[in-house]
């Protein structure tokens, strides 16, 4: 792929941007291959190929520059506004819709953050497409200064973006590098934006994480649920279930499913969820994924486990180690987090591993194994 913005020096975000595909797929492949090197007598499928550009169906736009001229990208060393609004990473729905919140910050007049100044409201655009073309904006300000224009103008962009769905406000008021702040306010009548994946309708609030790349998100569900078909567990739990994805791809008639999330939010809509496909075996619980298996008496026949970077840590890998489970399937954004916890339940050997590329253009990707009892 090739990008004006990576060869005029202006933004360097896509690290292998210039790189064949071919090649970086391959080295992640490899790089995978090696953080389980250890494991003899894995099954390698083919690794899941990308679309190389407008791939991200969110976008994170540091707004900058001013109110009559405002930015929407990243900064500079000086911290000063760098327009990537043609980001070619970006879907191209996305695009579309970034003249019109451009025009929207002009209209409202919400001064973007002048970060080295210290000075101004807007930080941050969070855009989000769904596959049926819906969108969620978010605005993240340092404080309600421009909420009252904000709402007295939503209409006119809501008419210039008839496909935009759900709108909020976050408040940031601290001069830090964190993309978010603990309030939300949203300001349309909808507070749901569908996203389609497979067989599954899956429901997005503001907050809620989903993956970036919705086509290998699907595979990777798809992936994770063929496996689990195979044995036809009665009871499965998916432990950081976000807004279920992987639960409600794995429900079926007279299986029992819980997912477990610390977002209460992402715990709500995944509820809603599955009361809206008619999935009465499927329940979600608030917690936190180690607590919740080390309270448990009764393990249930198989575990699907989808963590942050840091992978599920010690304890819970211990407990997935000594709790007779007999099979577990990985998820993992970071092999080497991967290979260690594998190293804390030597009882559940991978069988199977794939690579999905969900962050082409970047040393990044999602890996997914089938860990079976030995």
């Amino acid at each position: 792929m090739q990008c004006d913005y990576f060869d005029a020096g202006l933004c360097r975000s896509c690290t292998l941007m210039g790189v064949p595909y071919g090649e970086q797929l391959a080295a992640k492949e490899a790089h995978c291959r090696e953080q389980l090197a250890a494991h003899e007598g894995i099954t390698w499928l083919p690794a899941v190929a990308s679309a190389e550009r407008g791939f991200r169906n969110k976008a994170k736009m540091v707004v900058g520059g001013t109110v009559d001229a405002p930015t929407l990208g990243i900064l500079d060393a000086a911290g000063h506004g760098v327009d990537l609004q043609r980001c070619g990473v970006c879907d191209p729905g996305l695009h579309a819709a970034f003249p019109a919140l451009v025009d929207f910050i002009r209209l409202a007049r919400i001064q973007p953050y002048d970060v080295p100044a210290r000075r101004g409201e807007l930080k941050h655009l969070l855009v989000t497409i769904s596959p049926d073309g819906e969108l969620m904006v978010r605005f993240v300000l340092r404080s309600q200064e421009s909420l009252s224009r904000i709402r007295k103008h939503l209409a006119t962009l809501l008419a210039a973006l008839p496909n935009l769905v759900v709108a909020s406000v976050n408040l940031q008021p601290e001069h830090k590098a964190v993309l978010e702040g603990a309030d939300e306010i949203v300001l349309t009548e909808r507070q749901t934006m569908r996203m389609r994946v497979n067989d599954v309708e899956l429901g997005l609030r503001s907050r809620s994480f989903f993956q970036t790349n919705t086509p290998i998100a699907a595979a990777l569900y798809a992936q994770a649920r063929e496996w689990v078909a195979e044995t036809a567990p009665a009871s499965v739990w998916d432990l950081y279930c976000g807004v279920g994805g992987f639960a409600l791809h794995l429900a079926a008639p007279g299986r029992e499913v819980v997912g477990i999330e610390t977002s209460a939010e992402a715990v709500r809509t995944a509820e809603r969820s599955a009361a809206e496909a008619g999935l009465p075996g499927t329940r979600f619980l608030a917690d936190d994924a180690t607590a919740f298996a080390l309270a448990s008496t009764v393990p249930p026949e198989l575990v699907l486990v989808n963590p942050p970077r840091r992978g599920i840590g010690t304890a819970l890998a211990e407990w997935l180690e000594r709790s007779g489970v007999e099979r577990v399937v990985y998820s993992s954004c970071n092999a080497v987090t991967l290979g260690r916890d594998l190293r804390s339940m030597p009882s559940l050997r991978p069988t199977r591993a794939r690579v999905l590329d969900m962050f082409p253009q970047t040393n990044h990707y999602e890996a997914i194994t089938l860990l079976e009892r030995a």
